[in-house]
């Protein structure tokens, strides 16, 4: 049994999935840790997150999601973030002495007077959300810049995308059709990266999305096409709807 068969298996079976979480355990804290900024461990409210977005990760995986771990990669980074920015919020309702507020502060030879406990940790869990999201920000550059690369073969640019998107809900529904027929077809999508174009009449045959739909949103197609078959966990989650067309 693969690796996707192994998590796909372990939706429907609960023996399956603790021997998955077993063997995924190191991983899922070093993947908490590595979000969170320190070290994590099984008695830490991290891991609780970590597991439990694991486990939603196993639950929602289908293969066309790419590998398990990207995926499941993306889904523990956002839920530990999110606790960590919910604690940042609780955090600014703290508890601490009225003398801290009124100046009164105990005279100690000029020595530096320690931080409350609990200020000391809101300033823990800001400082790791705030290093958190600059993670994210760098590795969202970094795919876009791979993207812009990649989309500069063809004669356009990433940003492009924003006028070239389609509006309508059907049309919508097309494109994400005529992309996932372009990915599910290995002869089409090769084509289309040795001539650096869209094989629009092949497409259209594979897929019955009109021609005019694919000529006129053309760049969409193909760049979706390229971030759905590659390696760009974060961008790909803005394209989450055309994994569920059916």
């Amino acid at each position: 049994m693969n690796n996707s068969e192994e998590v796909l298996a372990a939706k429907t079976d609960e023996r399956l999935l603790n021997s998955l979480i077993e063997s995924y355990k190191p991983w899922i804290l070093r993947c908490a840790s590595e979000t969170a900024h320190r070290y994590i461990t099984d008695s830490d409210d991290e891991w609780s997150i970590a597991l439990i977005a694991f486990s939603e990760a196993v639950q929602s995986y289908d293969e066309e999601k790419g590998p398990f771990k990207v995926f499941a990669t993306v889904v523990i980074r956002r839920r530990v973030l999110d606790y960590l920015r919910s604690e940042g919020r609780h955090k600014n309702e703290f508890s601490a002495s009225p003398d801290v507020f009124e100046g009164n502060l105990p005279e100690d030879d000029g020595a530096t007077v320690p931080l409350q406990p609990q200020v000391q940790r809101r300033m823990a869990a800001e400082a790791a959300t705030a290093a958190v999201e600059e993670d994210l920000s760098r590795d969202a550059k970094g795919e876009i810049g791979e993207v812009q690369a990649m989309l500069s073969l063809y004669g356009f640019s990433f940003f492009d995308l924003a006028e070239c998107s389609p509006k309508a809900e059907k049309t919508r529904r097309s494109c994400a059709i005529a992309v996932l027929s372009l990915i599910g077809n290995p002869e089409l999508i090769d084509r289309m990266r040795q001539r650096r174009m869209l094989p629009v009449k092949e497409l259209a045959s594979a897929s019955g999305v009109q021609r005019k739909i694919l000529d006129r949103h053309r760049k969409y197609i193909i760049a979706a096409a390229e971030i759905l078959s590659g390696d760009f966990p974060i961008i790909s989650a803005y394209l989450h709807f055309i994994r569920q067309v059916s």
